[in-house]
């Protein structure tokens, strides 16, 4: 599969694990007769973060706080804004929010209400991402150089040495940055090394709508009404919770221990397995056990079943994790998975440790 064309392509004669493993899951779902998008659990949520969202913000806006009272109160909506991100528009632009097309379309665009772009995220995220996932010079997800050093295939630097203390800090402005970046691959038409297919009409609309709606909604209006001080900490704030938060559960997905990495280079690469033992060699779990996690990140914590089967809700992960983990052993494959978040995030600083390393070889 060479889905952008690049010279990158798997091993997809056989695929006996994605083909067994598809037979044991549409099974699952034929015999409960249960559909694969969305259902009530997840229009729960909806109607839980969305209107707590709204709620937080006329808050901030409307009533006037302690300081210490409105900070909480900014980070919590940092949180609220992450949990959207993780659990709406994260399956809405995976097209597994519902099984109507406009209605994912719709919640969508709550990317844009994040401060990104829907129509940029699905080049970016569904088709490169999950495609080429961990194979440096295509996936944009550990494109983070010069700052960080995701793989081993990605050159030194002296700074990297310190990576795995300051990347926190980096990763607070992972939302900013994100906003900031759009401009770049709309105005330069790529994704890291991938053209930009072209936007229509409607969607070069919703771009900037949605930039102008950021820029008025966290901007404008806040200064209007609470004055630029209280709205630059109150956004800082914010900011820096949503984006160190998605940082951290994407990464610890990818940038793992054990977690393997493949390198696009000049000649052509073929990948010796299928594109699903792919996934599952580049993907790594966390924390099942922890409901709450599961809730808050929207089920991102099953990261193998989600790039297995991208288009079915998170919602039902943890049911067909069981399919998979038990497919994955009889075909001989290391599910990755770590018990905690905590053991998780330890397994990624160690690992970005490693690689800050100077190389023997420089």
């Amino acid at each position: 599969m060479s889905v952008l064309g690049y010279k990158v392509t798997f091993n997809n004669k056989q695929r006996e694990f994605f083909n067994a493993l598809k037979q044991e899951v549409d099974s699952y779902f034929e015999k409960n007769g249960i559909s694969k998008t969305g259902n009530w659990k997840l229009y729960t949520k909806t109607l839980i973060l969305i209107p707590s969202a709204i709620a937080i913000y006329f808050t901030l806006m409307m009533v006037s706080l302690h300081w210490s009272v409105s900070s909480l109160l900014w980070v919590i909506f940092g949180l609220n804004m992450a949990a959207i991100g993780f659990n709406i528009m994260h399956d809405a632009c995976h097209g597994s929010f519902s099984t109507r097309g406009w209605v994912n379309e719709l919640f969508g665009l709550t990317n844009n209400f994040l401060g990104g772009n829907a129509f940029l995220w699905k080049l970016k995220h569904n088709i490169i991402h999950h495609t080429y996932t961990n194979v440096d010079g295509v996936d944009d997800d550990i494109n983070n150089m010069p700052f960080m050093r995701q793989c081993s295939t990605q050159p030194w630097k002296p700074m990297h040495r310190f990576q795995s203390i300051y990347m926190f800090f980096l990763y607070g402005f992972t939302s900013l940055f994100m906003f900031f970046m759009d401009y770049v691959k709309y105005f330069s038409k790529r994704v890291h090394t991938t053209p930009l297919k072209k936007m229509d009409a409607k969607e070069h609309i919703i771009f900037w709508g949605g930039k102008l709606f950021f820029i008025i909604f966290y901007i404008v209006i806040p200064i209007l009404v609470i004055g630029w001080k209280a709205w630059l900490i109150g956004f800082l704030i914010s900011q820096f919770t949503l984006g160190l938060t998605l940082a951290i559960v994407f990464q610890l997905a990818h940038v793992v221990e054990h977690a393997e990495f493949e390198s696009a280079g000049v000649d052509p690469v073929k990948i010796e397995n299928e594109w699903a033992i792919h996934q599952v060699k580049t993907t790594a779990n966390f924390a099942f056990s922890n409901k709450l996690v599961t809730w808050f990140v929207g089920g991102l914590n099953y990261q193998i079943e989600h790039h297995l089967f991208p288009r079915i809700s998170h919602i039902h992960y943890p049911e067909i994790s069981k399919i998979v983990r038990e497919t994955c052993a009889k075909f001989e494959l290391n599910y990755i998975y770590f018990p905690t978040t905590r053991a998780a995030v330890v397994s990624h600083v160690r690992f970005m440790n490693q690689m800050g390393r100077k190389p023997i070889s420089i």
